[in-house]
């Protein structure tokens, strides 16, 4: 057992583990951005020796896509800044009024002659 305890947090990160905590605290951090209505995913993944950090934020829809953009930069700036450890963050913005994965799910159809499919 103390084998277990002692070694878990190196097993974790063999797998490619990333602490809740730090997920938790990645959405604090841009849900606290100037502009940021809603905080809808998060991710957080070991590429390498590299944590690279995933988010899709909603704005309000009625900004222009200028607008949008800059609340998406401001809030990686911070989030780089604040979570020194990050190598990179990609931010993705949505209007508030279709923002999270239901939104950008391609269901099935059909195109270019090829058989009806989904993405």
């Amino acid at each position: 057992r103390v084998l277990w305890q002692s070694g878990k947090p190196v097993f974790a990160r063999l797998l490619d583990a990333v602490d809740p905590d730090a997920v938790e605290e990645m959405r604090r951090i841009l849900k606290g951005a100037p502009g940021v209505v809603d905080v809808t995913e998060v991710r957080l993944r070991w590429i390498g020796h590299r944590l690279h950090a995933e988010a899709n934020l909603s704005v309000d829809g009625t900004l222009s896509v200028q607008r949008s953009h800059e609340i998406a930069t401001d809030a990686r700036h911070r989030l780089m800044h604040q979570l020194g450890y990050l190598s990179n963050a990609t931010i993705h913005v949505d209007p508030a009024s279709a923002s999270g994965e239901r939104y950008h799910r391609a269901e099935g159809h059909a195109h270019d002659d090829l058989p009806a499919h989904s993405h």
